[in-house]
C-alpha cells in the first residue's frame, strides 16, 4: 500500500487556516510537551480548537475526505472484517467499500498520519485501505455503538470461566479480585458509553433470570444491554468499591459517590444501591462538572420569558420559586440564576441536599442530617454570615419556609425549589405548609413552574397534518380550525440513533407577583383564582408554551401533551 502523502505539522496547519496564531502555538507545543499530551488533545481539552476542526483541517491538508463517521450504517459484513480490540486499539473503523472498487476498503481514522495502522488493516482484510478523516469521539462512540455489547458479553464469559461460577453462585468476589477482573474495564466502559449517548441515568437492575441495563436518555429509558445474573454480584461489587461504599452490607439501602473523566470532562456520578427480591439495584445519575452552569441563552427561554426572568433576578430581595417534577431541570435554572447573579459585590450562599455542581464564587454548604445540620439550622447559621443571596435546594417544611420568608423580608434574595404542578398551585402549597396568605404575599416575587421536552431530531422528523381533535387540544382559535396545519412527528435516522428526538429544551409557566397578585393572594384565593389573575396579567401556561413549541416543528404532539394537558 504506497502512499505519497506529505507530512503535516498539525500546529502549522492550524496557523495556515486561521484557527489559532502563532503565540498560541508557542504555548500549545510547550505546555502539551510538559504534560506529555498529543498537540491536538491539548487544543481540545482546552477549547482552543474542536475536534471537528482539527479533522476537517487534516483532511484539507493532506487531501483526504472527511466523514462524520456517527452518522453512517455499517454494513454487518464490513463489522465482521477485523476484530474489535485491534479496532479499538488503533482507534479506527471500516465502515464501507468504494462504491468503484470493491477491492478499496473505506477506513475512518482518527490519525492519518499513523500509516502503520492503516497497512496493518489492509493486511488482515486483503484490501487497499482508503483513510477518511474522522473524529477519535465520533470512532470511540461508534466502535462502542457496534461492537460494546459484544466486547463486554466476551469480558463477562472470560471473567465467569477465570472464576468457576455458575448461574446459582451469585456471592460477591473478595474486593483484590474483583478490581483485578473484566468486569473494572466493563464498568468503566459502560459509564463511558452512556456519556456518550448523552444519558442522565444508568440502571442496573436484577431480573428473575437476568441483569439488565438501562439508560435514560431524554428522560425516557432505553435497554442497552442484558448480562447474566450470576454477574450482578460483581458487577455491583466493583461500583461499590469506586463509589465508597461498604461491599459487605448487601441488606441496606446505600449511596456513593463516583468521579470518572470522559473525554477530557469530568464527571461526577451519584450513585444509588438498593436490595431488591432478584439482587442489589444500582442508579448512577451522571452529571458533568460543568452542566449544570448554562448560559441562559441555553436554557430554552423565549425572548418574552428571558425578559421576566431577567426582571425577577433584578430584584434586591424577595422569593423566587422554581416549581416542577424531579428531572425536570430545575437546579439547572437555579445554578444559571446563581451565575447570572455571581460577582465580586454579592455574597452568595447555598444550602443543598446534595451539592450537585461546585460553583467558584459562591458558598455552597451540604446538609448532613446526622450532624443536625438540616435546611433549617443551616439556614440560621447563614443568616449571620451577611448574604446577599440565599440559594436553598428544596423548600420541604414549614420551618424551612419560614425561615425564607423572613429572610426575604429582611432585604435577601432568596431562590428555591418546590414540587408543584403548576405556578398557582405553589402558592396555595406555601399555605398547605402553616404560611398566613399575606406574608407570601409579601414576600414571592416570582414562580417559575418547567417542564422538559424532547427536541425532534431536525434531519428526520416528519411533517403531518393536526386532526380537528388535535386542534382543539392546542386551543387553535375557531376562526383557524378550517386551516391546514402543520405538526411534525419523530421518525429516527443515524444521527438521533434511531430515536426520532436529539436533545431537550425547558417549557416555561412564569408567574411574575403583581399587586394585584398580592391582593388576590393576600384573600386566600384558590389555584383556580390564582391562575386566572396571572392569565389576566399576561402569563402563558406550560400548555400554552408547549403548544408554540409544537406548532414550529421544535417538539412533537406527544411531547405536549406529556408535559401538560388543559381541559
Amino acid at each position: 500500500m504506497s502512499r505519497n502523502f506529505k507530512r503535516v505539522r498539525l500546529g502549522e496547519a492550524l496557523v495556515e487556516d486561521g484557527f489559532i496564531t502563532e503565540d498560541q502555538l508557542e504555548t500549545a507545543l510547550a505546555a502539551s510537551k510538559e504534560k506529555g499530551q498529543k498537540l491536538g488533545e491539548y487544543f481540545v481539552e482546552n477549547g482552543v480548537v474542536s475536534e471537528e476542526e482539527i479533522a476537517k483541517v487534516l483532511s484539507r491538508q493532506m487531501d483526504l475526505p472527511y466523514v462524520d463517521i456517527k452518522n453512517v450504517d455499517i454494513p454487518e459484513n464490513v463489522l465482521k472484517l477485523v476484530d474489535f480490540d485491534i479496532l479499538n486499539k488503533k482507534k479506527e473503523i471500516p465502515f464501507g467499500y468504494d462504491e468503484n472498487n470493491p477491492n478499496i476498503l473505506n477506513v475512518a481514522v482518527s490519525d492519518p498520519l499513523d500509516f502503520d495502522a492503516q497497512e496493518d488493516i489492509s493486511m488482515l482484510t486483503n484490501l487497499e485501505v482508503q483513510p477518511y478523516v474522522a473524529t477519535l469521539s465520533g470512532i470511540v462512540e461508534t466502535l462502542d455503538k457496534y461492537y460494546g455489547q459484544k466486547s463486554n458479553t466476551e469480558d463477562l464469559e472470560k471473567f465467569a470461566k477465570e472464576k468457576g461460577l455458575v448461574p446459582d453462585e451469585v456471592d460477591a468476589q473478595r474486593e483484590e479480585d474483583v478490581a483485578n477482573s473484566p468486569i473494572v474495564k466493563i464498568v468503566k466502559e459502560m459509564i463511558e458509553k452512556a456519556v456518550r449517548q448523552r444519558t442522565s441515568d444508568i440502571h442496573i437492575e436484577a431480573l428473575e433470570r437476568q441483569v439488565r441495563v438501562r439508560f435514560r436518555i431524554d428522560g425516557v429509558l432505553y435497554e442497552r444491554a442484558r448480562y447474566e445474573l450470576v454477574f450482578l454480584s460483581a458487577l455491583v461489587a466493583r461500583i461499590k468499591v469506586i463509589g465508597g461504599m461498604d461491599i459487605a452490607e448487601k441488606r441496606k439501602p446505600q449511596d456513593g459517590r463516583i468521579t470518572q473523566i470522559v473525554d477530557h470532562v469530568e464527571y461526577d456520578i451519584r450513585v444509588s444501591v438498593l436490595p431488591t427480591v432478584f439482587g442489589e439495584k444500582v442508579v448512577m445519575r451522571l452529571n458533568s462538572k460543568s452542566g449544570m452552569k448554562r448560559e441562559k441563552s441555553k436554557l430554552g427561554l423565549k425572548d418574552y420569558e428571558e425578559k421576566q426572568f431577567d426582571t425577577l433576578l433584578s430584584h434586591p430581595n424577595g422569593i423566587i420559586l422554581v416549581t416542577g417534577p424531579t428531572g425536570s431541570g430545575k437546579s439547572t435554572t437555579l445554578y444559571t440564576a446563581l451565575s447570572e447573579l455571581n460577582s465580586e459585590a454579592v455574597n452568595i450562599i447555598t444550602v443543598e441536599d446534595p451539592v450537585e455542581t461546585n460553583v467558584d464564587g459562591i458558598n455552597q454548604v451540604q446538609t448532613n442530617n446526622k450532624a443536625d445540620l438540616t435546611f433549617a439550622t443551616a439556614l440560621r447559621s447563614i443568616l449571620r454570615q451577611d448574604p446577599d443571596i440565599i440559594m436553598i435546594g428544596e423548600i420541604r417544611d414549614e420551618e424551612t419556609a419560614r425561615i425564607a420568608v423572613q429572610a426575604s423580608i429582611t432585604g435577601h434574595l432568596v431562590v428555591s425549589t418546590l414540587h408543584t404542578n403548576s405556578s398557582a398551585a405553589t402558592i396555595t402549597r406555601l399555605e398547605d405548609m402553616g404560611l398566613e396568605p399575606y406574608l407570601i404575599a409579601d414576600s414571592v416575587i416570582g414562580v417559575i413552574a418547567q417542564r422538559l421536552v424532547r427536541r425532534l431530531c431536525p434531519l428526520c422528523k416528519r411533517a403531518r397534518l393536526a386532526t380537528d381533535i388535535e386542534k382543539e387540544v392546542m386551543n387553535i382559535p375557531p376562526e383557524r380550525m378550517h386551516e391546514d396545519i402543520t405538526i411534525y412527528e419523530p421518525n429516527g435516522c443515524q444521527q438521533c440513533d434511531n430515536l426520532g428526538y436529539k436533545g431537550r429544551i425547558g417549557v416555561y409557566e412564569i408567574m411574575v407577583i403583581t399587586e394585584k397578585m398580592r391582593e388576590t393572594i393576600s384573600r386566600r384565593a384558590t389555584v383556580g383564582q390564582i391562575k386566572e389573575e396571572a392569565l389576566a396579567e399576561g402569563m402563558h401556561t406550560l400548555h400554552m408554551s408547549g403548544t408554540e413549541y409544537v406548532l414550529d416543528g421544535t417538539t412533537s404532539y406527544s411531547e405536549m401533551c406529556r408535559i401538560s394537558f388543559d381541559s
